[in-house]
Formats: structure tokens, sequence, C-alpha cells
């Protein structure tokens, strides 16, 4: 018997105990005259409820007893089967692997969807598409080949296919900025509010102040703070592409699982670094961070000279000042890798490294306690400093959808497939002065 069904029952003899003592002093209190028993009603009430306990509590307890029982033979193994070892085994490493984290590609080749596939032999045509749990993966995936190798390498024999050697890729995404929310809708709607500034206070007045309790025989009048709310909506629009492959792709799993890992995934996330920050809203794009009216900017031109001059780091640290001033801290900092090798590399009249020495010995990426997310989505000059997650929040519709098919043009009679992948989300940025972008074309000049 597991330690918690015997806990169990201890607490249920417990109550049987007690229960058994409370009608023993109810018996106790019945009163004999002349030869007869009497009994109140309110006791004879007690009593059989009581009773009734005892029963119920005396049932359970036997239940559970019958029950380990049963568990402790089906248990047993009757001898030392061979096969019985190896199906507990397998049990046991089916237990490990299932909390593992695994890649997109690996997760749909193991998924039911894929399996009904056959490797091919039952068609290659999905009846719904798969959809990734992103909580068991990663998205360390990579994208750097369009077309298969040049070459008849099959004419010198038989064939054995290596894994190709694919270069780094971009770790660190714009969405790590953000919290993770999952969404239903296909709109949504959502109030963005203008509030405080540090260049304009029209937007947004705070007239919050003490107040007495009595103005002269009246009481005193609150003050009112003005706020502007504009109605807005944020669509969920989908990003996807696809890749043609070989029938035979099926039957070779770790090269359908590259396709999805290093091509599509990868692709899809490299297009929605570019949406969150760039998007301009027109047509099935998102309303990127950059695009939204209302958001702060600042000029490194702007910084002081004296005594001396304005690094780019110190015009992050001015733009987040900006941030804290609309009364909104900010979380972190998003440029391009060009920009930020000029941050890591500046030095002091010393010729010391500001920055660069404790990124180099493992420490992460961050500026003014800011972590810094370095992407080729970022134009070079420009970068976005805020509040990510509170000025503004991402919406998951559909995170990682793989549907595969060969009805496309002649793809049946050529024993080619296509392999879709895409996603579905969308962008609301409900305070834009929560941002502040930086322009890095001009130094500040003496």
């Amino acid at each position: 018997m597991s330690s918690h069904d015997e806990s169990r029952v201890r607490e249920l003899q417990t109550a049987l105990r007690t229960k058994m003592a409370e009608n023993k002093a109810i018996a106790d209190s019945f009163k004999v005259e002349e030869g007869t028993v009497v009994v109140s009603s309110e006791q004879k009430t007690a009593f059989d409820k009581n009773m009734a306990d005892i029963r119920e509590i005396k049932g359970l307890i036997e239940g559970l007893e019958q029950m380990n029982e049963v568990s402790s033979w089906g248990e047993s193994e009757s001898s030392n089967s061979v096969a019985a070892a190896h199906a507990a085994a397998a049990a046991e490493v089916s237990q490990l692997t299932s909390r593992e984290i695994k890649s997109i590609g690996q997760m749909f080749i193991e998924s039911p969807e894929f399996k009904t596939l056959g490797n091919g032999r039952n068609g290659v045509n999905m009846v719904a598409p798969w959809q990734a749990n992103l909580s068991l993966t990663t998205y360390n995936v990579k994208d750097v080949y369009s077309a298969m190798p040049t070459g008849t390498p099959g004419s010198f024999g038989t064939i054995q296919r290596d894994a190709i050697v694919t270069q780094p890729t971009r770790t660190r995404r714009v969405r790590d900025l953000f919290p993770s929310r999952t969404t239903t809708a296909a709109v949504i709607e959502y109030f963005r509010q203008l509030g405080f500034t540090s260049v304009d206070q029209a937007a947004g007045v705070n007239s919050a102040s003490t107040v007495a309790e009595r103005s002269g025989n009246a009481f005193a009048l609150k003050p009112q703070s003005s706020f502007s709310f504009v109605g807005e909506q944020a669509a969920v629009r989908t990003l996807a592409h696809w890749e043609a492959a070989h029938r035979n792709v099926l039957a070779d799993e770790p090269q359908l699982r590259s396709i999805i890992d290093n091509e599509l995934m990868y692709g899809l996330r490299l297009l929605e670094d570019n949406q969150i920050l760039n998007g301009d809203g027109n047509g099935e794009n998102l309303r990127g961070v950059l695009q939204t009216p209302g958001i702060q900017t600042y000029a490194w031109s702007d910084g002081a000279t004296d005594p001396v001059a304005d690094t780019k780091a110190d015009a992050l640290r001015r733009a987040a000042t900006l941030a804290f001033l609309a009364y909104y801290e900010p979380t972190g900092i998003v440029l391009h890798p060009n920009d930020w090798e000029d941050i890591e590399l500046t030095k002091d009249t010393n010729g010391q490294y500001l920055v660069a020495v404790s990124v180099a010995m493992g420490g992460e990426p961050r500026v003014w306690r800011m972590p810094v997310i370095d992407t080729p989505a970022m134009a070079e000059g420009t970068a976005l400093v805020g509040a990510f997650g509170t000025g503004a929040q991402l919406y998951d519709r559909e995170q990682a959808s793989i549907r595969i098919s060969e009805q496309h043009s002649d793809f049946f009679v050529r024993n080619a497939i296509v392999v879709l992948a895409e996603q579905r989300l969308a962008l609301a940025v409900k305070r834009p002065e929560a941002f502040v972008a930086v322009d890095f074309d001009n130094a500040p000049s003496a």
C-alpha cells in the first residue's frame, strides 16, 4: 500500500474511533426507568446519524484495503519474464524521453497526424494540420539552403546521405521580450491610451494632488485628470511559406525534420521579427512598434558634449529616461548588430572596454540593466527602447502549424510534396509612449 493510501486509511480509522466513542457516550446517557430504556428524539437522531457514518467509514476502509490487494496482485510478476522486464524498461525510457525538449520537426514526425501517412504509403494529403505545443520544444532552427546540392553522386553507386552542416542561426528573438499570451479571436479590440510623455503633456494630464477635506463650509473639489483613448483593432495575421521536397522524405524522417526545423520554422521567425518591428499595418501586415503613431523619439546628436561627447550607450540611457518619464519602466533594447558592435567595442580614455568584457566572458548582453536583442530586422542606425509586454502585447493564435500535401501543380506525377508551415499572431501597441525610437545617424557635435 502506498504511503498516501496508508495515511488515508489511518485518517479514516481515527474518524471511525471518534464516531464510535461519540455513540458510546450517547448510549451511556440513556436512562432506564422501570425496566424501560428511555431515549429522547435528539439522542436517537444523533445515535442513528453516527451509526450511518460508522458504516460508511468502515466501507471506505474495506474498499481501500481491497483495492490495495488487487493492485499488489496486478503489479506482482509471476516469473522473471524477459518480456516483462523489457516492457518495464521501455516504459521507463518512454517516461524519461517524454520530458525531453524536442524540435518542431521531431515533434511533427512523432505526431499521430504524420504517422497516418505511413511514410507515404497511404498518400500524402493530411486531413488536418498539425499544431505544435511550443511548451515542449525550442525554436533554435536554421535556414541557409534553398536548393539541393548539384551533381549526380548517384552515378557512383549506393548513396548514403549525410546531414548538411549548416551555419549558426540567429538565436535571440524580438518575441523574447514579450510575455507569452494566446488568443482564440480573429481580431483583438483594445483602447490605445495616450498618456504622459516628457515632450508633450497635452495627450494626458495628470492632475493628481493633495486635497483638503473642506474648503470653507464646503467639501473640497477634487481635481480631474485628462487622458485620451483611441479605439483600435489588431487583426490576427498569418505568416507562412512552403517548400517542395521529394516524397521519399516521408520515409527519411531526419531529412523531413531538417526541412521543418532548418528552413520553414526558422524562416517564419525571421519574418516575425521584422513584422513586430517594422510592419506597416497595411494589407496583411502587422502594425509594428516602430510604425505605431505616438511612440517617442530621441536623437543621438542631441546628447551632451561637455566634458565628453555622448556614446551610443549614453543615447540608449537617455532614451530609457523618456520611457521612465512616461511612467513605464523599459524592459528591453532592440538594435542592429553593427550598432551593438559599436557599443560593445566602446573604450574609455585608457583603452579599456566599457561593455564588451562582461559579454566576452559569458555575461548576458545588457546595457543599463536592460537585455539587448541584436537583430538585422532592425535598420542600422536605429534602436528601440521600451516597456515590452506592458506597452505592447503579442498574441499567438497559432504558434506552429505544419501541413503536407501532394496536390500542387504536377507534384503528384513527379513524386513531390509540399511542406507548408504557418503561424498566426496579432500585435497590439497599447501605450506607444512606453517606446522610444533612437536615431544613431549623427554623433553629438561640440
